[in-house]
């Protein structure tokens, strides 16, 4: 039985009011996960969050008596989001034995990369960082488990293509995003699938930090696209609203990456926001088995790691999703190679998962040498005006497309 079957049994004990007898993992080494985190500039407003269900998760497993008796401990750093300052932190946790890292950041990721290639080290790069590190083949110590940026856009395609009637060749989509490296991710697999379904792509960069989108949504109203995806952060989405109604654009027709949560939607308002569509890749609520069980176990006591109002967020769910298949990934590699844990058998570990969901937490993954991310699905959800609502399953699509960009991609990577 895994820990996160063990959640729901303890939640279900709990409702029958028994009391459950578990082993603390105290006197055994740490496994010891890395996190090199912006917490003070650009990505504060997912960082915390994703720290403290790390923290939470990392308690809740030992508490439960550990990996093989082993317990977790999560290393929190701030690198302010600055690629040397994450090179630093690598570096020094290195030192003191850490081979497990995560960075939530993009330019910090992709600087940190060739060192932890050449040291051998793992690298949890889900949700950030290259598009083409899923290839294991070329990538083999990175596993960006989850969908891509890139897999996600094609996802968000497909999820269009369903909503025309299946034809997307008289159909126009727009592309609003940052300008830079984060925002300009999706676009080469916008533009391969434009030339294969034959919709019209507009492209619409706006510029750091998104509070300018004045020009951007003029030219949206007179272009009038069927759709608009959009790779915005945080206040951008609070922008985007405001100027889709100023030019009367439908709010139901702006479909969001993965970044959107509970604080941007009460930014935007409730009821304003009723219709908003959003790519996701965890389940959000905390009517979710392991969040509730986090909630019950130590925020209803006053023990969780940080405030309760960050356990209801969706990057809270985000944080649990990244860490849960990190300690399945550990458990698998102990039980299949036993102590110590190392990065090869740490590997092994990852590569073993199959259909892995963290008890409905997340898509499946299956975790494979060829594909470290496990499967890329996402599904949209439709805000209400209470609540998100799935539209779709879980699903991945165009993946021939998405891995033809990816081959292309990767074969062109060194590690100097």
């Amino acid at each position: 039985m895994t820990i996160f079957n063990r959640a729901t049994a303890a939640i279900l004990a709990a409702a029958l009011g028994l009391a459950i007898q578990t082993a603390a993992a105290q006197d055994k080494e740490p496994i010891r996960f890395g996190l090199c985190f912006d917490l003070s500039k650009s990505y504060t407003f997912v960082s915390p969050q994703v720290a403290q269900a790390a923290q939470d998760l990392a308690k809740y497993t030992s508490d439960n008596g550990g990996i093989a008796g082993h317990p977790v401990e999560m290393i929190v750093r701030d690198t302010g989001n600055e690629p040397q300052r994450g090179v630093e932190c690598y570096e020094q946790l290195k030192r003191e034995g850490v081979f497990l890292f995560y960075f939530l950041s993009t330019p910090v990721t992709n600087a940190v990369l060739p060192r932890a290639m050449k040291d051998g080290n793992i690298v949890l790069q889900s949700f950030v960082g290259r598009g083409d590190a899923v290839d294991g083949k070329v990538f083999d110590w990175i596993f960006p488990v989850g969908p891509t940026y890139w897999q996600q856009a094609a996802n968000d395609v497909a999820f269009i293509k369903n909503q025309m009637g299946g034809d997307l060749s008289d159909a126009k989509i727009g592309f609003i995003y940052l300008d830079y490296p984060f925002g300009q991710e999706p676009i080469e697999i916008l533009k391969t699938l434009s030339e294969k379904e034959g919709f019209e792509l507009e492209l619409y960069p706006v510029p750091l930090p998104g509070s300018d989108q004045a020009s951007a949504w003029t030219q949206i109203r007179r272009d009038k696209p069927d759709y608009v995806i959009s790779w915005l952060l945080a206040g951008g989405h609070v922008v985007a609203s405001k100027e889709m109604k100023r030019n009367g654009f439908p709010i139901d027709r702006y479909l969001s990456v993965n970044w959107m949560n509970e604080v941007d939607i009460k930014n935007i308002g409730a009821e304003a926001a009723k219709g908003i569509l959003r790519g996701t890749n965890v389940a959000g609520g905390q009517e979710v088995p392991l969040v509730k069980t986090m909630l019950d176990t130590y925020y209803a006591k006053g023990k969780g790691s940080g405030p309760e109002s960050l356990v209801r967020d969706v990057y809270y769910n985000l944080g649990l999703a990244v860490f849960s298949v990190g300690i399945e990934a550990a458990r698998l590699a102990i039980e299949k190679n036993g102590w110590p844990l190392t990065p090869e058998s740490m590997k092994a570990g990852y590569e073993s998962i199959a259909d892995f969901d963290a008890n409905g937490l997340m898509a499946p993954v299956t975790v494979t040498p060829e594909d470290h991310g496990g499967g890329g699905k996402t599904r949209v959800e439709q805000w209400d005006g209470s609540a998100w609502v799935p539209l779709t399953d879980w699903s991945a699509d165009y993946t021939d497309v998405v891995w033809e960009v990816i081959k292309e991609s990767s074969s062109k990577f060194t590690v100097e």
